[in-house]
């Protein structure tokens, strides 16, 4: 990825983590009704739960197969006469950006999904 690249998907992935207070804001009144109901658990309820862990596991597994690629990029880009960017932290950084894409297509998928009119 490039420097350009990850500054424009940074970027991007803080915008949809921006949301997540709204989405909170948004999401609390439909689970406040969900609670009064006579089920156990709400639907608005239980998609919030199984998403949050989904998106969880899933950015686990991007991390790791992000480190795992830079893993196994450190010797050829050590003998290209680069700096392996396990040592420069580009790995760590492309991890982050790798852990927290999947949380961020949720909120913002929840953010337009709470934004439409009810109806």
């Amino acid at each position: 990825m490039t420097r350009r690249n990850t500054r424009r998907s940074g970027a991007i992935l803080a915008a949809d983590l921006m949301l997540v207070p709204m989405v909170a804001t948004m999401r609390l009144p439909l689970m406040m009704t969900e609670s009064r109901g006579s089920g156990l658990v709400g639907a608005e309820t239980l998609e919030a739960v199984t998403e949050k862990a989904a998106a969880f596991a899933e950015g686990i597994m991007a991390a790791n197969v992000s480190l795992a690629g830079s893993i196994m990029s450190f010797w050829p880009e050590l003998l290209a006469g680069r700096t392996p960017a396990l040592l420069s932290g580009a790995a760590l950084e492309h991890s982050l950006h790798a852990a927290l894409k999947p949380s961020g297509k949720r909120v913002r998928a929840n953010f337009k999904r709470l934004s439409r009119p009810a109806g």
